[in-house]
């Protein structure tokens, strides 16, 4: 799935070729995505000109005067900017046309989104989500504070996009790696310190991914159709049974909330 690194990879990848230049015409071939594709999108996007492209948590929201479309890669799904006569394969769901550009959405299992949002509210899918850990007041003190009280384990509380968006499977496995926190340790039970510690774990392996350009797992490729590399700076996701790359234990695998988690139980501690 790709995950905020990832989102955010194909966000500048395409800004740079669309931005402040006019929708010519909108062409959906399968609107049957997570929720359908309106069927109006090309009246409603038609001669209008993209004006900003941001990312909120794995949300990618193209603005215009009017209003908002909110794109979600899902499990599968890719972005790409090509030329105007690219032949759609199989799984090209829908073309935003600038001029000679061509703005298409592949997503092969069909778990994105494609939708419209009027005005200058934010989509409903928006409303409840939590900090950006990019942002600058994500850091140990917010961390500490949000999680006093709390039993849930703390890779599951950094993966919960209520408390914090964009920290999937991968990312959470390195950063607590990277901050020396065992994936289980109740949250609340962390001083001051090692919140720091994995707040600012969670920033620099979010930055080096997405200066990376994003790990490809399975289906993910970015906005220039090359794949990110991430991957190969993994320590410990889906390397179990490899020694540590820090202290030469074997890195273990265990389920947590049905993801495969993974950990050295030399580094990482309760």
């Amino acid at each position: 799935m790709p995950e905020l690194p990832e989102v955010e990879t194909t966000r500048r990848g395409i800004a740079p070729h669309l931005l402040g230049v006019t929708v010519s015409r909108v062409v959906i071939r399968n609107p049957s995505l997570r929720q359908p594709i309106p069927a109006d999108l090309d009246l409603t996007l038609s001669g209008r000109t993209l004006q900003s492209i941001r990312r909120r948590a794995k949300y990618l929201l193209l603005a215009f005067d009017h209003g908002c479309l909110l794109l979600h890669l899902g499990m599968s799904g890719s972005l790409r900017v090509i030329g105007l006569n690219t032949p759609p394969g199989k799984h090209d769901h829908l073309d935003l046309e600038f001029g000679d550009r061509v703005l298409r959405l592949r997503d092969p299992r069909r778990f994105g989104l494609a939708l419209w949002q009027p005005g200058a509210e934010p989509h409903p899918l928006l409303g409840r989500l939590g900090i950006e850990p990019l942002d600058d007041a994500f850091d140990g003190a917010w961390l500490y504070r949000a999680s006093r009280g709390r039993k849930t384990p703390a890779k599951q509380f950094v993966m919960d996009g209520h408390h914090i968006v964009g920290v999937g499977n991968i990312y959470a496995s390195e950063s607590l790696h990277s901050a020396r926190i065992h994936p289980a340790t109740p949250i609340g039970t962390l001083g001051p310190r090692r919140c720091a510690r994995l707040a600012e774990a969670i920033r620099q392996t979010l930055g080096a991914a997405i200066e990376a350009g994003g790990s490809t797992l399975r289906d993910f490729v970015h906005s220039d159709g090359k794949p990110g590399y991430f991957q190969h700076r993994h320590q410990v996701y889906d390397r179990a049974g490899q020694p540590c790359p820090q202290c030469g234990r074997t890195i273990r695998v265990m389920q947590m909330g049905q993801r495969s988690t993974y950990y050295c139980p030399g580094c990482q501690h309760r």
